[in-house]
């Protein structure tokens, strides 16, 4: 294989070889006019040389053509298309400002389909989301939702209704990378599922990686979510908000130095609770969180920006139970050219989820949470037309505190405890490249290198034969091993525990069949240090973070993909077809009857295993004209297995595979958007979903004065299902036309979320009725049919 080294000498001779002095390069950055925004994604294309490129997450975009005349298009979803002719004898950097499109601009014809750029790219397993289709998706309580919207995405589900997290493929909600202006977002959800922390009226891009991740991220196994926040108007002040039944939210932006330095600063927040004590309910659930931005262009070579996010939830019963979580994050970043082929950006990175419990009860109040530090640096590399590099570094350095106990009263017989904090640094390096191999064949390949250290602690467990989990032959059952006291290590912070190492190469590749249908095909390999310990279908907010070290292995993730891409009618209908295998090393599973909560010896209650995904997705898309949506149908397995380490042990759920909490064999998602009118726009999505893996009693046990208690079989995992989930959401959005010619621009949204009352059930406990005491199954159902009303603004 070859060397680092070697490996970009290869990539230099293939660009010495590539440069003609008959070429010249076209770069620039393309903007939108209204407000100066970057935009991402935009397509520029020459339709003489069949040939084009799209701008990065900054807006920039770089092109090497021949010397010569050409007409060029330059197009974006919902902007009016610029066409116009170039001449191009010498390197030139041109920028673009799209205008939105409107009825009474002229619709420029696109001879050669620009669309057709996303057909040949070798990316695959990829979906976008813009912040106007999201506002579109109806939701529950009429807020428009970024994690809802994913949902309706095939490959993508979650635990049900007020739910935190999200799934994707089969893996866990830990298994998902979540950036907001490339720092790590650690809890996505506000009041445990019922919300997602991000505005959407301070989303600018959102991005979701299934499957073919470029070498450029990695962590996680599953998923990339990549959120990318608006640089902030600096043409003119700017507000838009909205105003719920339960919150509302205001954004203001605009210049601070006209076309030179912006700013935004957005916030939210729910006030359902405080109608509470009219309804003589001492209890508080409510969350706020504050997004900023601020945008300095230098010059044109340089770009500023700090953006941070800080958002908190609080939820309480009577004072005695209060439980408060949230994130934390900051981003100060510099964007550089180097020339009009060579692209640069320099981030510094802050990230904190912090997480607390207070049980005034019993006198004690408990606080945790992860903070790391994230250095990176990457670099976009235009080198010729068919082939562009993408390469950098990237450092994280991690703290976790599992959890610190201490008295919140005097007359509390609780100790301040604290549990043994842990400290790991995480180092990477990759290289990325696109190239066009010919008209019909483009590759995109890569290698990352991926080095974890688990720095050193107060105190290291040391058991017998270093095993923290030891089984018994008589009760033929698992249980924690005890810590040899005598033997516990201690480590200076610099100290080196465990050390990881791993390379994660990444290959698609993209064959256009014709000028309308492409197949395409990827592989790529994950390392993922972090592990969410939680034995809940959903995650909470007093779940652990946990790195991986002695007792813990790195997860290990191959994961290959097959898909067949076709636009039809100029891009009015698109079809995406995906078959995918995931097969995933190290996966953490659980003994029976094991203790998450405050365990300062997490490893006792733990085993490694594998698991497997396998799937085929399919998704139908109507893009252009009054009636637009898409259909989307997956169908898929997600199995884990935990065998035993001996031939006398028989590992988990007796070594076989079993469904995990997240497999949904069908996943059906309709969503539909029909402009009546210049006034009324009316939407609607239809979701079903197979039942969530769960467990039934296997049999009735009768005591003593006619108690029932149902029985469970342990060696029998997630055997059993819920019933279907399935419901129908519509929304009416009012644009009244006489606002047109106004400053103050106003919407209603009318909503009803589950129009037809469908009783989903989240669970279904089993208990002794204490009237008939006899046994009964009860199910909990979240939401019925729920009416919402949201008026937005703008002005």
């Amino acid at each position: 294989m070859l060397q680092p080294k070697r490996l970009y000498i290869f990539f230099f001779f293939i660009s010495f070889l590539g440069f003609s002095q008959e070429n010249v390069t076209l770069s620039g950055t393309i903007y939108d006019d209204a407000n100066n925004e970057t935009l991402i994604g935009v397509s520029v294309y020459f339709p003489e040389l069949n040939s084009g490129t799209t701008t990065n997450q900054y807006g920039f975009y770089s092109i090497t053509v021949p010397k010569g005349k050409y007409k060029i298009l330059i197009s974006y979803l919902g902007f009016t298309t610029i066409a116009e002719e170039i001449e191009l004898v010498e390197k030139t950097t041109k920028s673009f400002k799209l205008k939105e499109s409107t009825e009474s601009l002229d619709e420029i014809v696109i001879e050669s389909n620009v669309e057709n750029l996303n057909i040949k790219t070798p990316q695959m397993s990829v979906n976008r989301l813009t912040s106007a289709s999201i506002k579109k998706i109806p939701v529950v309580l009429g807020e428009a939702d970024v994690i809802k919207s994913l949902i309706l995405l095939p490959g993508v589900t979650s635990a049900g209704e007020g739910a935190s997290g999200f799934n994707v493929r089969g893996g866990a909600a830990d298994q998902n990378l979540i950036l907001l202006d490339e720092a790590i977002v650690f809890n996505s959800s506000h009041l445990f599922g019922f919300f997602s922390v991000f505005n959407p009226d301070v989303i600018k891009d959102v991005k979701l990686y299934k499957g073919g991740i470029p070498a450029k991220y990695g962590g996680r196994l599953s998923s990339v979510l990549d959120i990318y926040q608006k640089e902030g108007n600096s043409k003119e002040f700017k507000a838009t908000g909205g105003i719920g039944l339960i919150s509302s939210r205001l954004l203001i932006e605009g210049p601070i130095k006209e076309e030179k330095i912006s700013f935004l600063i957005g916030g939210r927040s729910s006030y359902a609770h405080l109608f509470l004590p009219l309804a003589d309910i001492d209890n508080t659930a409510y969350f706020y969180d504050l997004n900023t931005k601020i945008n300095y262009r230098i010059d044109d070579k340089n770009n500023l920006f700090f953006s941070g996010y800080f958002g908190k939830d609080v939820f309480g019963i009577n004072d005695s139970f209060v439980n408060t979580y949230g994130n934390q994050v900051a981003n100060l970043r510099w964007n550089h050219l180097f020339s009009d082929k060579i692209f640069s950006n320099l981030s510094l990175i802050y990230s904190d989820y912090f997480y607390g419990l207070i049980l005034d009860f019993v006198g004690f109040e408990w606080d945790s949470g992860i903070t790391n530090y994230n250095v990176k640096y990457d670099i976009n590399h235009f080198v010729n037309n068919d082939l562009e590099l993408s390469y950098g570094i990237n450092n994280i350095y991690s703290q976790f505190n599992p959890g610190e106990i201490s008295p919140n009263r005097p007359d509390s017989t609780i100790e301040n405890t604290q549990l043994i904090q842990k400290f790991s640094n995480e180092f990477a390096a990759y290289i990325d490249a696109e190239h066009t191999i010919s008209d019909k064949l483009r590759l995109q390949y890569g290698l990352r290198f991926s080095n974890f250290i688990r720095l050193g602690q107060d105190e290291l467990n040391v058991y017998e034969n270093d095993e923290a989990v030891v089984y018994n032959d008589i009760t033929r059952t698992y249980a924690s091993a005890n810590r040899l006291e005598e033997e516990t290590l201690t480590f200076d912070r610099r100290d080196v525990i465990t050390s990881f190492n791993n390379f994660e190469p990444r290959f698609a590749l993209s064959y256009l069949i014709n000028d309308d249908s492409s197949l395409k095909v990827s592989y790529n390999r994950m390392a993922q240090y972090l592990h969410l310990l939680t034995n809940t279908a959903s995650p909470t907010p007093l779940d652990i973070w946990a790195p991986s070290g002695k007792y813990i292995k790195p997860q290990l993730l191959d994961q290959f993909a097959i898909g067949y891409f076709k636009t039809m009618e100029n891009g009015m209908f698109t079809i995406e077809t995906e078959a995918f295998y995931k097969d995933i090393q190290n996966r953490i599973d659980y003994i029976n009857g094991a203790d998450l909560v405050a365990n300062d010896a997490i490893e006792t209650v733990i085993l490694n295993g594998q698991a497997r995904a396998y799937g085929l997705e399919v998704l139908f898309k109507k893009n252009k004209g009054d009636f637009t949506g898409w259909l989307a149908y997956t169908l898929s397995r997600s199995e884990q297995q935990t065998p035993g380490r001996t031939p006398n042990e028989p590992g988990i759920n007796a070594g076989e595979w079993y469904s995990t909490p997240f497999d949904k064999t069908h996943d059906v998602s309709l969503n539909t958007s029909y402009s009546l009118n210049k006034k009324w726009t009316f939407n609607a999505n239809l979701t079903y979903q197979t039942g969530q893996p769960t467990n039934y009693p296997v049999a009735l046990y009768e005591g003593v004065e006619g108690i029932e208690a149902p029985l469970f079989d342990s060696d029998r995992r997630n055997a059993d299902r819920l019933p279907a989930f399935h419901r129908l959401d519509v929304s009416a959005i009012l644009t009244p036309t006489k606002n047109k010619n106004r400053k103050w621009q106003g919407e209603w949204v009318f909503g009803i979320y589950n129009i037809y009352n469908r009783q989903n059930a989240a669970s279904i406990v089993f208990r002794q009725n204490e009237e008939t005491r006899r046994s009964e199954a009860v199910q909990t159902s979240i939401f019925g049919i729920v009416p919402s009303v949201t008026y937005n603004f703008n002005f």
